[in-house]
């Protein structure tokens, strides 16, 4: 596809959905358009390398093809003849519309790219009711182009990171909560697991994301149920040997670091664990600490025009997938 296909927006730059062998191309932006900040503030950079996400926008891709945009320019010496210097992705799971993405390269910044590809994948059917992002707190340009589509920073979300070296700081599981893996459970039948799932999903997210589920296994991601004395699913939790922890989901705010320090003591990681926990989590968040893990700075902002979510039970996936 041509940038002729595409709609021009301005200076020759035009929009138009991505192609898959171009989701390279948007990985470089992202890792240019952060370090370009991140330099600037004396922190670590980006490595050029970066599987995980590459994965990550081959699944947003897949789930919503139409809501992964790139804004390209001419350029004779490109390959078809344009360059790819923005882009954005987003995600809808039923009446939740969330941008997972958007990211402009340094020089075009402070252009007006980043708003028009937010509006071209913001929802136009009536289908999504909710309209949500997480970005980077030491980026207020771009949290103030998000508050002023009504989309307000409300919550921050915070990246611990570390070792439990005083595992007992998360508590134990409270007496009669039994663990089962997902994968003895997938045995007994796998439609009941994912209905379990989906309604510990709906309790505290607000939405059911079942393709999300999918796309954790094949990224290696452990999950476990978690089971009361009378068979009532309580929670769930993911960990997975790449020290990536959640999403996690409870249905009692007081589970979330018992089940954090379950979590933590079935997976061995092959670095650091690094988990993601909403400052409403205000418990799992002062357990964390005192196992021993460490606080990054700049945490991420959780942004919403309306609640969706209940986030002293929900964990999420990562700042780019709830």
């Amino acid at each position: 596809m041509t940038a002729a296909a595409g709609r021009a927006i301005r200076d020759g730059l035009s929009l138009r959905p991505v192609e898959p062998h171009e989701l390279g191309a948007c990985a470089e932006i992202w890792r240019h358009s952060l370090n370009d900040y991140m330099g600037r503030l004396n922190q670590p950079l980006v490595e050029q390398e970066n599987p995980a996400i590459l994965r990550l926008y081959t699944h947003l891709r897949s789930t919503d093809p139409d809501r992964f945009v790139v804004a390209t320019r001419p350029d004779a010496e490109a390959p078809g003849g344009e360059r790819i210097v923005a882009f954005a992705a987003a995600i809808v799971r039923e009446q939740l519309w969330f941008l997972s993405m958007c990211f402009v390269l340094p020089e075009l910044q402070r252009s007006g790219v980043g708003r028009a590809l937010v509006e071209r994948v913001s929802p136009t059917d009536g289908t999504a009711t909710v309209r949500a992002t997480a970005t980077d707190s030491a980026q207020p340009i771009a949290n103030a182009l998000y508050a002023s589509l009504g989309i307000v920073p409300r919550m921050p979300l915070l990246n611990l990171i570390g070792l439990p070296d005083r595992p007992e700081a998360f508590g134990p599981l409270p007496s009669g909560i039994r663990p089962i893996p997902f994968e003895q459970l997938a045995t007994d039948g796998h439609e009941r697991l994912v209905e379990l799932v989906d309604q510990l999903d709906l309790v505290t997210l607000g939405v059911r994301h079942p393709v999300d589920h999918r796309y954790l296994r094949t990224e290696g991601r452990r999950g476990w149920l978690y089971e009361g004395p009378d068979g009532t699913a309580l929670g769930y939790g993911y960990a997975g040997e790449a020290g990536r922890v959640g999403p996690v989901a409870t249905r009692d705010p007081d589970l979330v670091a018992p089940i954090l320090g379950h979590l933590t003591r079935e997976v061995v990681p092959r670095g650091a664990f690094a988990m993601w926990i909403p400052g409403s989590a205000d418990q799992a968040v002062v357990a964390a600490l005192r196992a021993g893990f460490r606080l990054e700075p700049f945490p991420v902002l959780l942004c919403w025009d309306r609640p969706v979510a209940d986030l002293s039970r929900y964990l999420p996936i990562s700042p780019g997938l709830l």
